[in-house]
Formats: structure tokens, sequence, C-alpha cells
């Protein structure tokens, strides 16, 4: 499969080339949104203070294009800041707009018994299976660092979470072809690779299938 990643210089994009390429993936890196075009799918990549992201984003013509990407049909990856630039809006530094492709809002974690930020190895737990992961490995541990998490969402767009002090906090997110993860999988061992994996493998199934609630299971 062909990957554009969008090198909009806000992320260490290293790492996750060399994964996908690890995965057999060709690999388009780039800020141009004519050159990601020849993707099949596109990932979105984020370390550092959201409204930095956004206004590179929308200086390079990129929030548009990342915007279009469903009606184009091409699925999309967000990771860490990436997934939070998904959602309508942040508080991180002064009030920012994001990209609008999920229900919510992002926000710092209240001050409470717990460490800021979020910092460790900590398990996934899925309330629903999104279609394209085809099943869950034993253990679900993946690896967070971020002072920001999804707040207000809605729970059909939230198949994973972890727990840390009394929070749920969206780890797995998406709707439709797209798809938010706040942790890097790329750095989180062997199922954060797994679910890296089974994105590249099988997110050009049919997207309309039904979410597997595994509540009811």
């Amino acid at each position: 499969m062909i990957i554009g990643i969008i090198d909009y210089g806000m992320g260490n994009l290293f790492s996750v080339e060399q994964a996908l390429k690890k995965l057999d993936c060709t690999v388009i890196l780039s800020d141009d949104p004519e050159t990601l075009l020849e993707a099949e799918a596109i990932l979105l990549p984020g370390v550092g203070a959201f409204p930095d992201a956004m206004e590179l984003l929308n200086q390079k013509g990129l929030s548009t294009f990342i915007q279009s990407l469903p009606q184009k049909g091409i699925p999309l990856l967000g990771i860490c800041l990436g997934m939070q630039l998904l959602y309508e809006d942040s508080s991180e530094v002064r009030p920012t707009q994001g990209l609008g492709l999920l229900k919510g809002q992002i926000r710092r974690f209240e001050r409470g018994a717990y460490r800021i930020p979020h910092m460790g190895w900590n398990r996934l737990e899925f309330s629903r299976l999104p279609y394209w992961l085809e099943d869950l490995q034993v253990d679900t541990h993946v690896y967070f660092v971020h002072s920001f998490l999804a707040v207000n969402t809605e729970p059909e767009q939230v198949w994973a979470t972890a727990s840390y002090g009394s929070i749920d906090v969206p780890g797995v997110v998406g709707s439709g072809l797209i798809t938010g993860m706040q942790f890097h999988p790329e750095k989180s061992g062997d199922f954060g690779h797994y679910l890296l994996e089974q994105w590249i493998a099988n997110v050009r199934r049919n997207q309309d299938e039904q979410v597997s609630d595994l509540s009811r299971n």
C-alpha cells in the first residue's frame, strides 16, 4: 500500500516512516496536497502544540485537503497530536479551531491525584471493535505521553480507552474512514505495531460494516 505522511513540520517522522516501510508500504512524505493524493491512505502525525500545528496546516493549504479526504474515499490516521487535530477545537495555549472531523474538544487533564502528563504504558480497553481490526491480542498495552485529551466525545466514535486516575482517556477513536490514536503505535511495542499493521491491511474494507460492540459479546 502507498501511504502518504503529511510533513508539515510538527513531528518526528523517522520512526513512523521506518515502521511503515517494515510493513512493506511505499511512503510518500510531503506537504503538497497534489503529491499526497498519489497515496492510498494518509497519516497525520504530530508532536507539539495544537495552535502551532493548525497554523502550519492552514498556511500550507493542508487543512482543507485533510477535511476533503472522507469525501474522496481516502482513509486517514491521526497519531498523537495528529489525533487531537481531528477534533473541533482545543484550549491548549489559546482557543483554536481544529479540523472538525470528529465530535469533541481537546482539553488539559484536570489537576487531581494523578501526574500530568499522562506518561507511560497503559492498557487499552475496547468497548467496540473498529471494522479494520480483526481481533485483539492478549496484551493491549501502549505508550502514552500527553497532557491534553479528547472530551465531550460521541460514544460511538470512541473505540478504546485507557484508565488514568478516574478518567477514561480516549485512545483509539474514529468514524468511517477516519481513525485516531492518542499514542504512537510505532513506539508502542507489539500491540502498537499490530494496530498499525491491521489498519494498513484492512482499512480499505467496507467502512459501512457494523462496528462490533464488545459489550454485547
